[in-house]
């Protein structure tokens, strides 16, 4: 009797500890953990990298509406650290962490319920309702989160605040000033988001299956290594295009939109002008992926949430 007692208690806290991994849904210290984790992971990805996305902008910007030899990261590296300073390097890491909490919390955080709502919906959950449920999560994190973004890329920022900077720039522009670039930076987000989640998640499933590897450290990081790849791939057009609608007030030109932007470049600066910078990004994307992922499921393994 003692026996089946204890085998019927086992089994209900086995039952109890699968049900506490899956509270974050219906618990409130659940849901703050599950963005918590997603938030904190993306801000220590970024603060690590960030240097990298300052080159990728600097680079995106070289040469606007003319053909000619670009420099190269390393070159650009040098000039910066010569030129400007170290300090340079890190010239708007305030609104880009401030934004990377927000942003990364939704972004990683609402993939997950957004997956969900589509399994319940539709009654499945492949390829196709993980790209869409990533899209979705991009999208509105984006859309929220923009006008951090536009300040955290102002070259402004340097002698004012991310405060004054705001100010400035709704007295002078407008508040609409503050979504500049919100289209292609939504597309963006929408293909970042969609392309670096469903790859991560798909990935860890097809690897786990037909790989020895099991749910851990090297699963994590081959997957997240794939996705950083894939992503880039996809998004490096649509970040070139966010960065000069954002930045155009200080670009030769006025672009009306994002497909107007990339026609303008298409025709001024040919195909590859449209991958400028596209080695910054995946030095620094890939490497951002890594730890966001590695992090996030390591953070979220000690909150007690299953793994992504």
């Amino acid at each position: 009797m003692d026996g089946n007692s204890a085998s019927s208690n086992s089994s209900l806290s086995g039952a109890f500890k699968v049900n506490e991994k899956r509270s974050w849904a219906t618990s409130p210290s659940g849901a703050l953990y599950h963005f918590g984790t997603s938030g904190i992971s993306v801000a220590v990805a970024t603060g690590l990298t960030h240097p990298l996305d300052v080159l990728k902008v600097r680079l995106q910007m070289q040469l606007v509406g003319q053909r000619g030899p670009l420099i190269g990261m390393g070159p650009l590296f040098v000039q910066v650290w010569n030129n400007e300073g170290p300090k340079s390097l890190y010239l708007g890491l305030t609104p880009a962490l401030t934004r990377s909490l927000l942003y990364g919390g939704l972004r990683l955080g609402l993939y997950e319920p957004s997956k969900s709502a589509c399994d319940w919906a539709f009654g499945c959950n492949n390829i196709f309702t993980k790209i869409a449920s990533g899209a979705f999560a991009g999208a509105i994190s984006t859309a929220l989160t923009n006008p951090v973004e536009v300040l955290k890329m102002n070259s402004d920022l340097r002698q004012r605040g991310p405060i004054a900077e705001m100010r400035r720039i709704v007295s002078k522009e407008g508040i609409g000033a503050l979504w500049k670039g919100v289209g292609p930076a939504t597309a963006r987000a929408a293909a970042l988001t969609s392309s670096q989640l469903a790859t991560y998640d798909e990935s860890k499933q097809i690897l786990v299956k037909w790989t020895p590897l099991e749910e851990g450290f090297y699963l994590h990081l081959i997957s997240s290594t794939i996705a950083g790849l894939v992503s880039t791939l996809i998004t490096a057009p649509m970040d070139m295009v966010k960065t000069r609608l954002m930045l155009q007030r200080e670009s030769i030109g006025h672009y009306k939109n994002g497909f107007h932007c990339a026609y303008q470049v298409l025709r001024t600066e040919g195909p590859r002008g449209l991958y400028k910078g596209g080695f910054a990004i995946f030095a620094r994307l890939g490497p951002q992926t890594t730890i966001i992922f590695i992090l996030c499921e390591k953070l979220r393994k000690l909150v007690g949430l299953n793994a992504i």
